[in-house]
């Protein structure tokens, strides 16, 4: 290795991290001087990417955990040769610009997640990390990579790492790797603040390797990182030593370089410390050159395994189908579980009957419950668990970890090859809201089953009763929360989460029997349909609240009252349609009431300001659920009541 045009490249990086940032006069110089010497080690020794084939199934996965470094990760895309231009860093932190403030999904460019929530790339790079064991054991040699991250003090410190951390020690994920770049410094002050165990001891717990090094010695962190590969039995995580605005004579070792520019009077002398002496932005074309030839090899295997992955998919039709199956699925039909007339049964278990007639003809799926599978109904019966002794299982055991499980589902599902879902009783969302806007935000295909959905589970109490988990789930953008009434519902429910591809999906489920319905299918898609004719009002009912608004609507028939009874699982579909199929569902100046065992909040936007919305705005309590349901107004008599009185 050519010392000096290796210290050569690590200088560009640090220039053009602290060039970028100034002239954004926004972002976080310091973390990228400081790990300049280990990323570049990693990216021109051991990380196998193909630049001009970002999306290269078997390629090694990146992770910077540490997302306020984006500057690092940008300035080793555009020196690596990844669609990353001069332009795009000149334009850090700008409108339209791939460089955002913090690392965003896109794989074409060679940005693996988003991250900035500290923790959350640390867990989702554990999910990526699963993927690959579970699809390496399915395909053998095809799938052998390696999952790296950088992760900084602050990642560590955040709860949903420490699950991540110990549930991947448990599964001995051994092809995964982290750089912690220890520098002792968060953005307030020095991490002795508040951050005093030993870390690597905490990651020996968990069952993990570690190995402690100068982040600033890159043959002691290529060795190390060397050692890591080597043991595949446990993760790695590489505590390297280093110096937060490394260079920097003034701002070095100091909470002023994590997250403000460093100036222009001490960028000159950070430059001049190295004879920099060139114009912002300027990368040597030995730079260039330097990475070209040590991407070559890689650039080679990603060729030669297309070759390999044609050829042995060509002499195995088996194989080629099962490949298929997993990388480019067809969408799914299912069909409605049939059950007794007049059968009554909960829409979690409705939920797993799906689950266990799709999981036959979708091996690429994959899931698993936060400790709560047989009340999630969220087992595979046909599979074993997947466990460091047994990578073909498709049930994860999470554990008591949801925010981990949200996280790692994600990871799991942009990775490519596998579809995860995750399992855990309604009001748990909030332990895993994070992961779940995460997962939005980078359009993650992710699918939340949250089982327990309302009062209505009873006895178990407030504590346990979501309210209102519903509409907080409405409100995060992109993410289809979808509450079905039927079996019908519940199947298309699942079939419209399983063919998106484009968003995570939540499906709310009940605790309590219900009527199952019919075996027609549900237009859960268009989100919202007529399931009684009626016109002189509507009401729109979701879940369980569907059988009483029905049993209302009779008995206001009884009276003269021609009422409209419409099914609305999933306000983000319905708000897709076209305005001639929401008119036909809701009517033309039609009265509007709504009848939902939560919160009221949100449901103005359906019903107007003259509408009637139905609900519970105050926590639940500990009784059975028919004594709930007359408590708080649930029943058909009751709904019936507040209808009468609306319609005057």
């Amino acid at each position: 290795m050519d010392k000096d045009i290796e210290q050569l490249a690590v200088d560009t990086v640090r220039t053009l991290s602290i060039d970028a940032v100034q002239r954004a006069n926004s972002g976080h110089p310091g973390a990228p001087m400081g790990m300049a010497d280990l990323a570049v080690v990693l990216w021109s020794r051991f990380l196998r990417v193909d630049p001009k084939n970002p999306t290269w199934a078997n390629r090694d996965r990146f992770v910077l955990s540490a997302g306020h470094a984006s500057m690092l990760l940008y300035s080793m895309l555009h020196l690596t040769g990844h669609p990353i231009s001069i332009d795009d860093i000149k334009s850090f932190r700008q409108w339209g610009s791939p460089t955002a403030g913090h690392p965003e999904l896109d794989p074409h460019l060679g940005i693996e997640t988003t991250t900035g929530p500290l923790g959350q790339g640390f867990a989702t790079g554990v999910g990526m990390a699963i993927a690959e064991a579970h699809l390496s054991d399915t395909f053998g040699d095809l799938v052998d990579h390696r999952t790296f991250g950088i992760v900084s003090d602050g990642d560590l410190m955040e709860g949903v790492a420490a699950e991540a951390a110990s549930l991947a020690g448990h599964l001995g994920l051994g092809k995964l790797i982290y750089l912690y770049d220890d520098n002792s410094i968060t953005l307030v002050g020095p991490t002795a603040w508040t951050y005093t165990e030993d870390v690597t001891k905490r990651f020996d717990a968990y069952g993990w390797q570690t190995l402690v090094v100068d982040g600033h010695d890159r043959e002691a962190v290529a060795d190390a990182i060397a050692a890591a590969i080597a043991d595949e039995a446990r993760p790695s995580l590489i505590s390297c030593k280093t110096h937060i605005a490394y260079g920097s004579p003034n701002k070095r070792d100091s909470a002023a370089a994590h997250g403000s520019p460093l100036g222009e009077d001490e960028i000159k002398l950070v430059k001049a410390a190295i004879d920099w002496d060139y114009e912002p932005f300027h990368v040597p074309g030995e730079v260039y050159t330097f990475f070209t030839k040590a991407l070559d090899s890689r650039r080679q295997e990603a060729s030669e395994w297309a070759r390999r992955l044609d050829m042995t998919l060509a002499g195995n039709p088996e194989l080629a189908v099962a490949w298929k199956e997993h990388f480019d699925p067809d969408p799914i039909a299912i069909p409605v579980p049939e059950y007794d007339d007049g059968a009554e049964v909960a829409t979690r278990a409705i939920s797993g009957a799906v689950i266990n007639e799709f999981a036959l003809i979708r091996p690429d799926v994959i899931g698993g419950s936060a400790d709560l599978a047989s009340s999630n109904n969220s087992l595979i019966k046909s599979s074993t668990d997947f466990s460091a002794d047994d990578r073909a299982g498709r049930n994860l055991r999470f554990g008591v970890r949801e925010h981990a499980m949200g996280a790692i589902v994600n990871g799991i599902n942009i990775h490519g090859g596998m579809r995860a879902y995750g399992a855990t009783f309604l009001t748990f969302a909030d332990y895993m809201r994070g992961a779940i806007r995460l997962g939005a935000l980078m359009g993650a295909p992710s699918v939340w089953v949250f089982t327990h959905d309302s009062i209505f589970l009873g006895e178990d109490g407030p504590t346990h009763q979501s309210v209102e988990h519903v509409s907080s789930l409405r409100a995060i953008p992109n993410l289809y929360v979808i509450r079905p009434a039927t079996a019908a519902e519940v199947a298309a429910a699942w079939e419209l989460a399983l063919n998106r591809t484009d968003g995570p999906t939540a499906l709310i489920l009940t605790r309590q029997g219900v009527p199952t319905g019919g075996t027609d299918p549900a237009p859960v898609a268009r989100g919202a349909y007529v399931v009684r004719p009626g016109d002189d009002a509507v009401v729109v009912a979701t879940g369980s609240e569907l059988p009483t608004a029905l049993a209302a609507a009779d008995m206001l028939a009884a009276e003269g009252k021609s009422v409209r009874v419409v099914s609305m699982p999933c306000f983000e579909a319905f708000s897709e349609q076209d305005i001639a199929y929401r008119q036909s569902v809701l009517g033309e100046n039609l009265p509007i009431a709504s009848v939902e065992a939560g919160t009221t909040y949100g449901w103005g936007e359906i019903v107007g300001n003259d509408g009637l919305s139905i609900g519970i705005d105050r926590f639940g309590a500990s009784a059975p659920a028919a004594v709930l349901a007359e408590k708080y107004g649930f029943t058909p008599d009751e709904v019936a009541a507040r209808l009468r009185d609306w319609l005057g």
